[in-house]
Formats: structure tokens, sequence, C-alpha cells
């Protein structure tokens, strides 16, 4: 997400392009605006703009966590031990979304995912 909002050249082509089409709905987790906030918080990542509002700015859609995420993600077998990533794998499965993720240990679960 962080990527997406600064054009940040990271950020794979093709998910560029998906992210940037507006017949495409972009979903920002609740989930990784916690986790970025927290970083944040900890001074372990600097932001210079109102996250939210920057979500909101770009015409990103905000993914509430709601109960039935939270216990899909619960459920999901341990392959992924970091609770935000579950969180966000559970989401796109409930949701039928895809992930943009850079990260491998994704990919043992039933999830569909771009390369970031």
């Amino acid at each position: 997400m962080l990527w997406a909002l600064h054009d940040d050249e990271r950020l794979d082509e093709e998910a560029r392009t998906a992210i940037q089409d507006p017949d495409n709905l972009v979903a920002v987790s609740a989930a990784s605006v916690w986790e970025i906030e927290i970083k944040v918080a900890l001074g372990k990542l600097k932001i210079d703009v109102g996250l939210l509002d920057e979500v909101t700015r770009v015409g990103y859609s905000l993914l509430a966590i709601f109960g039935e995420h939270a216990v899909a993600a619960a459920r999901l077998p341990p392959h992924h031990r970091d609770p935000f990533d579950r969180m966000l794998i559970a989401q796109a499965q409930l949701e039928g979304l895809t992930l943009v993720t850079g990260d491998p240990r994704f990919e043992p679960y039933a999830v569909a995912t771009m390369a970031a």
C-alpha cells in the first residue's frame, strides 16, 4: 500500500497498473493501517501524511475487520505466523480479493496473489 501511495519504483509494473485501473477495487485492510501505524509509533517507519486521509484521497476502499475475518484468520494453517498477514489472507479469501505481496509465505494458502 505504501509503495502504491508514493508511486515507489519497488512496486511491480503489473501491480501498479492494476492498482491504477479505475475499474478495479483497491481495498486497504484496517489491519494494514494498524500495522503501519504501530511501526510509525515505534519509530521503525516514517510517513509524512495522515494514512487514512491519503487512502481516502486516492480513492482506495478501507476494508474493516469483521468477526468472520477474525475466525478465518485464526483457523488458517500455521504456514505464516504474522497475525497481520494472516488477517490479510483471511480477508482476501472471504472477500474474493487479490493480495499484492512479495512475501513467498503467502503461497501455501488458497489465496489469489499478485507480485508486489
